[in-house]
């Protein structure tokens, strides 16, 4: 028989996704086809599996992931040629893998007709197929003839409905009970009115007895080998579990709950000798000769427990009683070749911690207490609504921390500091830490590096509870090229797509799923379902979703194959795409699915009713690209690049954008998000302060790496943890508080986020002021019941002095609270500011109505909000434009009129203070009057001003209007040309 195997990790290599190739040339089994065989694809010789091999640690100079190419000491590129030749004759010959082989001899029988008899001189675990001897004795009476080519292939393990020999058979009246024991010394059948029946051994291990009576009984197998006799159930007196509307669904690639009927499943079955609780396991394996379950409920041994091919659909199942939760396992498949390979079920829903690398069977008992959070997601559209996202890495965010432990540790930092969101880098398996999640091996399974599966459910309920939402990072892209893993998993291809022009990622040295075969289309659009309806996420950011549009992504002229319209577009990962969105919207009222997109790709976020691939938001990566190089370049050059950021408001009605500072720009060499500004350490903390601010004011929702919210300054390792202990400085803990401050005022301010994507809800002031890295524009909201529209005026001065009296048009009249100064000490400012408020006069100016003088603080910005507060009637005053800048002021509060309370409390309103104290403590300030001119109303009778808040014509959103100051030229009288983009 089969030699009992037992996986073992493959020494020091590192699993697929450590060492990530690029470019790599495909497995050489790949065949390069242009017309592809329509049906189940049916690979020639076997291809050689893709491993990533070892590297001394010094080859890579930094953490790699998924898109770094592997290089040597000296910086050179690895020959990818010679990297795949060596990965190809480990996985060959690894234990770890290869099984065995089933070579087929239809001579004489050898021997005693066991199997492996006659092998000769073929290599170790290879076995052949000997006919198997008759029974020596002759049957009992109404015994079921036993077909010998049938048992000698159930016996050799190539039988594909291995039901049809062995369990229960009516036969002449009564019933034929057969059963597969090798090695046992006894067998008997004992019955439910207590009758024991003895078995007789026929040949190769295969029992019979016969039951008089013609209905098929219960029964139990009672079972000596060595001496010891065992009670055990038998696993082929069991009718299959998958029903015909499941088979039906399979078959089409449409059955939505695919981890429902696949995978490792406890379940209990009960009869009249009483309960019997098992594990049902299913898995699509369409072209292998046989299927076998393996594992530590059967001493790994790969001569038992064969599955049953339902033929019509190429899924097999099997139940096997007495396995349960814990249960380790995997499935040994026979492929076409005859090679036997140990592989992991693609439907697990838990795995090994790695290295290892078995498939566990498990069961859920979290009890989900966000039935609140649920029913508010259902009913309100997060599209509409504010959201501030916090990206986070669970291994490094604070290192060896369990899910559990991130409940009690993550869940109050995110809350406090006023995040709508968490968005978690893939927590699906995956073999190799520093890959981040982005080379997947187990796509239904958590991340067993921190727990159990329900760790992560309880993990996202905390957050629910404190009104957080959970995104999860999901990459059906590109799969690891693991040999025990998806990777010809039936010793053919089946879910990467044949040809190695849409099959293989050079860049990534990875597999491309066949989005165009039904069933893979299933396996990604029900596990995009599984983690949304079985996790509670509120909703998915796609990974790599430009490497799966385009054809020749990555790739050279002859390295890709155009559609079949002759374009480059992939028509197959379109419709992919559209079918997960459309599916995720329609089962899960209230989620998002977003989009990492970095092309012009049209429609990214319109309706698939539309023809758009139907996200809810797409990253607006050239957003990202043009700020961070905005802000890399010194104060005096940015006039040269002025509009790099006026840029961004061409187009941010195209789609509906989130603003991303990813992990991806904070790391391999990038340095983080401190380091990218220009200029010294004061000019790098002030430069972030002001960023975070223009970031969190621009249109679009708003997305942080961990680690910036206080300008960590060494960039993002994911083998260590956050230097949380810069907290404790006065400059990051600035930077924390301020970013805390951010998300408090823009969930209470709905004009940062109401429309977000169109045009009415911005316009600019000044997008031209590039002399004095000026940028001043609205944010508006959607009409109130008063008939007013809530605003934020935002003014950024990315220069490196404060500008004084600048003249800024605003819509309403009255006084208007600075409710944000990135420049205030308690954020490590120096404390420029306007004493909390200033006074619009009735002095038209860039189009609005109403006008005043702020100053803005070097490197700094500012936010204003109108007064509520109505005044009696002021006579307008006008404004004269000073020729000189006056003196700076001596300092202003954190957030005037607004007290940032330390429990996480919402910010209250406080009375505005004159000259300032900042006592570096948040809401500290000394309370006086302001300079602006106020009145206050002369009994019943008095008139309220009616300048305050009449609502105007916010202008033309998103245009770059002309100004009435010189903002084409320079102090010395130097005149810049219209650098304005259109």
């Amino acid at each position: 028989m089969v030699d009992a195997f037992r996986p073992t990790p493959a020494g020091s290599r590192p699993a697929s996704g450590g060492l990530p190739h690029a470019p790599v040339p495909p497995p050489a089994g790949m065949t390069i086809t242009t017309d592809l065989p329509a049906g189940p694809r049916q690979g020639g010789e076997e291809p050689p599996p893709s491993v990533d091999v070892a590297q001394p640690a010094a080859a890579r100079e930094y953490p790699p992931a998924s898109g770094t190419a592997p290089r040597s000491a000296e910086g050179v590129l690895l020959d990818p040629v010679v990297s795949h030749r060596q990965a190809w004759e480990e996985a060959s010959s690894s234990p770890a893998v290869v099984t065995g082989r089933v070579v087929r001899d239809d001579g004489p029988a050898g021997g005693a007709g066991v199997p492996g008899a006659g092998a000769g001189a073929d290599a170790p675990g290879t076995v052949r197929r000997t006919p198997l001897p008759p029974p020596q004795e002759p049957p009992a009476p109404h015994t079921r003839p036993l077909d010998l080519d049938e048992a000698t292939d159930v016996v050799h393990g190539l039988h594909r409905s291995p039901h049809h020999v062995l369990g229960p058979h009516a036969h002449e009246g009564h019933v034929t009970v057969r059963t597969l024991r090798p090695g046992a010394q006894a067998v008997s059948v004992l019955l439910a009115d207590g009758r024991e029946l003895p078995m007789t051994h026929e040949t190769g291990g295969i029992w019979a007895a016969v039951v008089q009576q013609e209905q098929v009984p219960a029964y139990r197998l009672a079972v000596t080998r060595e001496g010891e006799r065992r009670i055990v159930d038998e696993s082929y007196r069991h009718a299959p579990m998958l029903g015909e509307i499941d088979l039906h669904l399979l078959g089409e690639g449409r059955h939505e709950e695919l981890w429902r009927v696949l995978g490792s499943h406890v379940v209990t079955r009960r009869d009249e000798m009483g309960e019997v609780t098992g594990t049902h396991f299913a898995v699509w394996a369409p072209n292998a000769l046989a299927v076998h379950v393996v594992g530590d409920f059967n001493g790994w041994d790969g001569s038992t427990h064969a599955l049953r091919v339902h033929e019509d659909v190429g899924v097999w199942e099997l139940f096997v009683p007495g396995v349960g939760a814990g249960a380790h396992y995997k499935y040994d498949i026979t492929g076409p070749d005859g090679t036997r390979r140990a592989k992991a079920d693609p439907m697990a829903r838990a795995t090994e911690v790695p290295p290892f690398n078995d498939s566990v069977v498990t069961v859920s008992t979290h009890r989900w207490n966000d039935d609140a959070w649920m029913e508010r997601r259902a009913r309100e559209d997060i599209h509409l609504g504010p959201m501030s996202v916090y990206e986070v890495h669970l291994g490094s965010w604070r290192q060896g921390l369990s899910y559990e432990q991130l409940a009690d540790q993550l869940v109050p930092y995110v809350s406090e500091m006023g995040f709508t969101h968490v968005e978690l880098m893939p927590v699906m398996q995956h073999p190799y830490g520093p890959s981040w999640g982005y080379h997947v091996t187990g796509y239904f399974a958590a991340d067993s590096r921190f727990g159990h599966e329900d760790g992560l459910r309880h993990l996202i309920d905390r957050l629910h509870q404190v009104g957080v939402g959970v995104i999860l990072d999901w990459v059906p892209g590109h799969f690891a090229t693991d040999p025990w893993a998806l990777a010809r998993f039936d010793g053919t291809p089946i879910y990467e797509h044949p040809d190695p022009r849409k099959g293989w990622h050079p860049e990534w040295g990875s597999y491309i799923f066949d989005y165009g075969r039904p069933q893979v289309r299933n396996f990604l659009v029900a596990n995009a379902c599984y983690w949304l309806e079985e996790f509670h996420a509120d909703g998915l950011r796609v990974d790599g979703v430009a490497s799966m549009l385009y054809l020749d992504y990555s790739r050279e002229g002859d390295q890709w194959i155009p559609n079949r319209y002759g374009g480059r577009e992939n028509l197959e990962a379109v419709e992919l795409l559209q079918e997960t969105n459309a599916t995720a919207y329609r089962r899960n009222p209230g989620v998002v699915m977003i989009a990492e997109e970095s092309t012009s790709w049209p429609g990214v976020t319109a309706s698939t009713e539309e023809g758009g691939l139907g996200f809810g938001f797409k990253w607006n990566m050239g957003w990202m690209h043009d700020t961070l190089g905005y802000l890399a370049e010194l104060p005096y050059a940015r006039a040269h690049h002025h509009h790099a950021l006026t840029f961004s408001l061409v187009y941010a009605y195209s789609e509906k954008y989130i603003l991303p500072i990813s992990h991806d720009e904070v790391v391999h060499g990038k340095g983080s998000l401190l380091r990218k500004m220009a200029g010294d350490s004061w000019q790098k903390f002030a430069t972030t302060r002001a960023f975070l601010a223009y970031q969190w004011s621009h249109p679009g929702k708003q997305l942080l790496f961990m680690g910036s919210e206080f300008a960590q300054d060494r960039e993002w390792a994911d083998g260590g943890t956050l230097s949380w202990e810069l907290t404790e400085r006065p400059d990051h803990g600035g930077v924390q508080r301020l970013v805390r401050d951010l998300n408090r005022l823009y969930d209470e301010l709905p004009a940062l986020w109401q429309i977000d994507h169109h045009e009415d809800g911005f316009a600019w002031l000044d997008a031209n002021d590039a002399h004095r890295n000026l940028y001043s524009y609205l944010r508006w909201g959607n009409e109130g019941p008063d008939g007013l529209r809530p605003v934020v005026a935002v003014v950024v001065n990315f220069s490196g002095v404060p500008q004084h009296q600048v003249h800024v048009g605003l819509p309403y009249g009255g006084r208007w609270r600075e409710v944000l100064n990135t420049d205030a000490e308690v954020y490590g400012g120096s404390g420029q500011g306007n004493m909390g408020a200033v006074q619009a006069y009735d002095e038209p100016h860039q189009r609005q109505p109403w006008s005043a003088l702020v100053t803005v603080p070097p490197m700094g910005a500012i936010w204003l909000v109108p007064d509520p507060v109505e005044a009696e009637e002021e006579p307008p005053a006008q404004i004269e434009q000073a020729d000189e800048e006056p003196p700076a002021t001596a300092a202003v509060s954190e957030v005037s009129g607004l007290e940032a309370v330390e429990d996480g409390s919402r910010t209250t309103d406080e009375p505005i203070p004159t000259a300032t104290t900042d006592t570096g403590t948040p809401g500290a300030v000394d309370e006086g009057t302001t300079d602006a001119p106020t009145a206050e109303p002369d009994g019943d009778d008095a008139t309220p001003d009616t300048r305050l808040r009449e609502p105007v014509d916010p202008g033309y959103p998103g245009e770059v209007p002309d100004t009435d100051t010189a903002d084409d030229a320079d102090a010395d009288g130097t005149a810049y040309p219209d650098t304005r983009q259109s």
